[in-house]
């Protein structure tokens, strides 16, 4: 059983890439499982889309300024260090949106809020899908 703990709401500096940024606080805070939500803008985004069959993800590079419409995603452990593990909606300058697992993107602006967990510890483990899932 997993039941709230501390909780986090703040900005990333403009620059830092988002994944790796998490990742570095969650291990600073020693938050081993958690949930995240941020908004903002990112610049030159990569997110994946898995492909089922090859079990790897095709990677999809934006190229500009996206908005960061909603990042939900989560902290659990792998080999045992945080892992940050976020899905993205991203909008461009024309409205359309692009959506998938966010696998980089450099910061413009990016609020984030974090809830720690505490209880069990998720960790993840390669699967016979390619993926690594708790």
């Amino acid at each position: 059983m997993l039941v709230p703990g501390r909780v986090y709401l703040f900005r990333i500096p403009e620059g830092k890439e988002i994944i790796e940024f998490l990742r570095e606080f969650a291990e600073k805070e020693n938050i081993k499982v958690g949930i995240i939500s941020a908004i903002g803008t990112l610049r030159n985004p990569v997110i994946g889309y898995f492909m089922e069959e090859e079990k790897k993800y095709k990677e999809i590079s934006l190229t500009g300024t996206y908005e960061l419409l909603s990042l939900s995603g989560n902290i659990s452990l792998k080999d045992g260090k945080p892992f940050v593990h976020a899905h993205v909606v991203l909008g461009d300058s024309e409205g359309r949106a692009f959506g998938g697992h966010l696998v980089r993107g450099e910061v413009f602006v990016a609020e984030v809020f974090v809830q720690e967990l505490e209880g069990e510890t998720l960790e993840r483990k390669p699967t016979e899908h390619g993926l690594a899932l708790w």
